[in-house]
């Protein structure tokens, strides 16, 4: 595979688009006034307990509190009363950013990341990624692990896990991350203990940082990074934590925007669509709500040259392709439900449903998936850590009010009949004047135009009509004269 990172810079924002063998596969932002919380450790307050629930509201100084629920590790025979108490401090770490009227969730279970370790302060746990496969390297970077802990002459034994990037490192670069972490900690703690209110103990890197310490891999070709600066900041911070990256750093001066040149800008659009064509004629249909996100899938003009099932075969297997790419570019979460097209053939079903794993695999995001039903519907999960794309980009409209629909002209004008018997009735007037959108009042004068001579005639009143430029179409006012 070749794979780029792509980083364009802006004084409001920061965006980081992938690209795998040319083809964008995610995308993140991170506005400057708008910084994703994940990560973040706080000390905090307890300002409500929910026993029922075994959780806690805390208050960590951002605009709404932070939920956290708390499991039980210690036991049925204790509940959330004997952890936590109204006004308690703690210390908690986000771990999914606030999404619409929630707030953001957070753990008391900390961990700080570098680019080969994750250190995790309060247990005494050492663990390996589970994408090394190889039980030799396990093995080895366990040892190797042990061996820097030893050289540090840790007194206070923290755990740790050694992350996929680790794969292959020796002990110079592992004892680097450790030094790092070791010095981090202690400052992150007495903060917490010297704060008194809610309080940001430690803040995760800025996004251009955090991408080269998370996504640069080995199949990753360079980094292009269109900002002087932040090349600059770059090169530091690999210079400092990972040197054998710096060659991959490149800076950007073309005249064309980056994006742009890369097509990145055009992606994002389609993102934002609902539709999604398949180059065989088909399309998928993507709905994302608060509860679940659903996909249809459907052939549309693709007709096949065989037969219907080896058409609607090659149109679903399309469609699983292009979903796992979808749901990675939108960062959509959560329960997602598929409904590809019914396939009799168990067989069809089978292999659909391991295209899609095969694809999913792929996705670093933790995701599970059902089995393909008789009705051909997949149930899956997906971890959902921030914001999806649409929720950081666009907002909900104020015509619709997240419906997709609007009423039509016809039904605002049965609508306006009902309210002018109900005023007739009400007031003592001799005059009423109908404001509605152009599209309702030039119903009102033509298809209409009998029923509102007959309703003007029954409630023996004048009713005149006028068109507001600014009404939506659903809008619209009965004024008494």
């Amino acid at each position: 595979m070749s794979e780029e990172i792509l980083i364009n810079v802006t004084p409001m924002e920061t965006r980081v688009a992938l690209v795998d063998n040319g083809a964008i596969q995610d995308i993140h932002i991170e506005r400057i006034v708008k910084r994703g919380l994940v990560g973040n450790i706080y000390a905090g307050k307890v300002v409500r307990v929910l026993p029922g629930m075994q959780a806690a509201f805390i208050d960590i100084g951002a605009e709404r509190t932070a939920f956290l629920p708390v499991p039980d590790t210690d036991g049925a025979s204790k509940t959330i009363a004997d952890h936590f108490y109204q006004g308690k401090k703690v210390v908690v770490q986000v771990v999914k950013d606030p999404l619409g009227s929630k707030g953001a969730r957070v753990t008391t279970e900390l961990s700080i990341s570098t680019r080969y370790l994750v250190m995790l302060p309060h247990t005494d746990h050492i663990g390996v990624s589970q994408l090394i496969a190889d039980p030799l390297e396990r093995t080895r970077l366990q040892q190797v692990l042990a061996q820097a802990l030893a050289a540090e002459n840790v007194q206070e034994f923290s755990g740790f896990i050694l992350r996929t990037a680790a794969d292959g490192m020796g002990q110079a670069e592992i004892a680097a991350d450790l030094r790092f972490l070791l010095r981090l900690w202690p400052t992150v703690s007495k903060r917490a203990r010297a704060a008194t209110g809610a309080e940001l103990l430690y803040e995760d890197l800025p996004l251009h940082l955090r991408i080269v310490r998370d996504m640069v891999s080995a199949s990753v070709d360079r980094v292009l990074i269109d900002s002087r600066e932040c090349f600059v900041a770059l090169q530091k911070f690999c210079d400092a934590y990972v040197p054998e990256l710096a060659t991959l750093l490149e800076l950007y001066s073309g005249e064309r925007p980056l994006f742009e040149l890369h097509a990145v800008e055009d992606e994002i659009q389609r993102a934002l669509d609902s539709r999604v064509e398949l180059k065989s004629g088909g399309y998928l249909i993507i709905d994302q709500t608060e509860a679940m996100t659903t996909v249809d899938v459907n052939t549309g003009s693709f007709v096949g040259r065989r037969n219907q099932a080896e058409t609607i075969l090659k149109t679903n297997l399309e469609a699983a392709t292009a979903l796992a790419r979808q749901l990675r570019l939108r960062n959509l979460g959560g329960i997602i439900i598929i409904d590809f097209i019914d396939m009799k053939d168990a067989e069809h079903r089978d292999q659909v449903h391991r295209t899609l794993q095969k694809q999913m695999q792929r996705d670093p995001a933790r995701n599970q998936i059902t089995g393909v039903s008789d009705l051909g519907l997949v149930e899956m999960t997906r971890k959902r850590t921030r914001q999806s794309l649409a929720q950081m980009l666009c907002e909900g409209c104020s015509v619709c009010r997240g419906r997709g629909i609007v009423k039509t002209p016809e039904t605002v004008c049965y609508e306006i009949f009902r309210e002018i018997m109900r005023d007739a009735r009400a007031y003592e007037n001799d005059t009423l004047m109908v404001l509605a959108s152009q599209a309702v009042f030039d119903r009102l004068l033509d298809e209409e135009s009998a029923h509102l001579a007959d309703l003007e005639k029954f409630v023996g009143k004048a009713i005149s009509l006028r068109a507001e430029p600014g009404y939506t179409q659903e809008q619209f006012d009965i004024i008494l004269l």
